[in-house]
């Protein structure tokens, strides 16, 4: 299978080039992109029925993530170490350069068809309309490099963990008492309207059939997941993160037709000006980023749904263009995305985190009241396109 293939050759060049932790990273992205895969767990999609539909299954199962991804890095992020290795969470200042760009975020993920988890596994799933917003999304994070000092320097809130503040147990007790009133106002909500929970995604697959073709329930994704991300804590010394390689790949671009991305500021903080300097293989998200976009596209091959289409709709291909920008420029603003900033922040303890699923979700709200201008009357596929 050419996932696979490609999958070990990427290994074996890691390993040479990098190191047998990049390796076991790229295999981490991989799990992940075939978890994305196969229990369709897209965030976008969630917030976008959950809102028209008042369906809550997916926000559901994304606090049922959010609930084990705490119980298991709290304690860590307290302890300052995992494993007898040093642990830092992604904790960022809360201001309005993360409202601003949360919000506009929101509009993009249902512009743009997903979010940036989204993107990357329905690209390896074949979907071709999500190249070009991966593309655009690319190129929306690297104009907000070049601007993010002055986003930066607006109000903010110095960056927080409640962790740090509340101490582990306090913050760890209202982490899931939010997550719980959340899943408890969906279900209010779900059965208010339809009476009854929707009934879970069946499978004609069983055991261990199921597990490699899918699809997955939402659960075994949530669980996945919020592992999947502790291994990564583990194996790099912080949480998962997409968004920023997006922005190294367009500022390596840049530099290579001409551009001097290393004069602008955002670009001159020492983690960011090492990592332009450096190989892409030594950047930790970007070897991730791939391992999602290999391990979607084994799923995808595994499941026999692999079937590219370039087949796009002028006014879809103009939301990918639009909905990738506002992704891209909202990511970096936000410090994150919804892996990054909600996902990963909120994990974190990172007030910033919640900042973020406030404003992004006010953003959803306008962006699904937009989407009826570009897909009037076309009909995609949940599975294949993660939004």
């Amino acid at each position: 299978m050419i996932a696979l293939a490609l999958l070990l050759a990427g290994a074996w060049f890691l390993n040479l080039n990098a190191g047998f932790k990049q390796v076991l990273l790229l295999l981490v992205g991989a799990a992940l992109g075939l978890t994305l895969y196969h229990a369709a767990f897209g965030f976008t999609s969630a917030w976008r029925v959950f809102i028209t539909e008042r369906r809550g299954a997916g926000l559901r199962a994304q606090m049922v993530m959010l609930a084990l991804a705490v119980l298991l890095f709290f304690p860590a992020l307290s302890a300052g170490s995992l494993l007898g290795n040093p642990v830092t969470g992604l904790v960022a200042p809360a201001g309005v350069s993360v409202v601003f760009g949360a919000f506009i975020f929101g509009i993009g993920m249902q512009l743009g068809g997903g979010c940036a988890s989204g993107t990357l596994f329905t690209v390896g799933g074949g979907n071709a309309r999500m190249l070009v917003t991966l593309l655009f999304f690319i190129m929306g994070s690297v104009t907000a490099t070049h601007h993010a000092d002055w986003w930066f320097a607006l109000p903010s809130f110095p960056a927080t963990s409640l962790v740090q503040v509340w101490g582990m147990g306090p913050a760890l007790l209202v982490s899931l008492a939010v997550f719980g009133l959340i899943a408890w106002v969906t279900v209010l909500l779900e059965k208010r309207r339809h009476g009854a929970l929707e009934a879970p995604v069946a499978s004609e697959h069983q055991g261990l059939r199921r597990f490699l073709r899918g699809p997955w329930p939402l659960l075994w994704g949530a669980i996945a997941l919020a592992l999947l991300n502790y291994a990564t804590l583990a194996l790099a010394g912080r949480p998962w993160g997409i968004t920023s390689a997006f922005a190294l790949w367009g500022a390596k671009t840049l530099n290579g037709l001409g551009v001097d991305v290393g004069s602008w500021v955002f670009w001159q903080a020492p983690a960011n000006a090492k990592a332009l300097a450096s190989p892409l293989w030594q950047d930790i998200t970007t070897v991730m980023d791939l391992g999602i976009v290999l391990g979607a596209l084994l799923a995808a091959g595994l499941a026999g749904r692999f079937a590219p289409s370039l087949k796009i709709p002028l006014p879809s291909l103009l939301a990918a263009v639009i909905g990738g920008l506002l992704l891209g420029y909202g990511s970096r603003l936000a410090y994150g995305c919804n892996i990054g900033a909600y996902f990963s922040g909120i994990a974190s303890g990172s007030v910033h985190g919640w900042l973020w699923l406030v404003a992004a979700y006010a953003g959803n709200l306008i962006g699904v009241r937009l989407r009826p201008l570009f897909f009037a009357g076309e009909r995609r596929p949940a599975v294949l396109t993660g939004c």
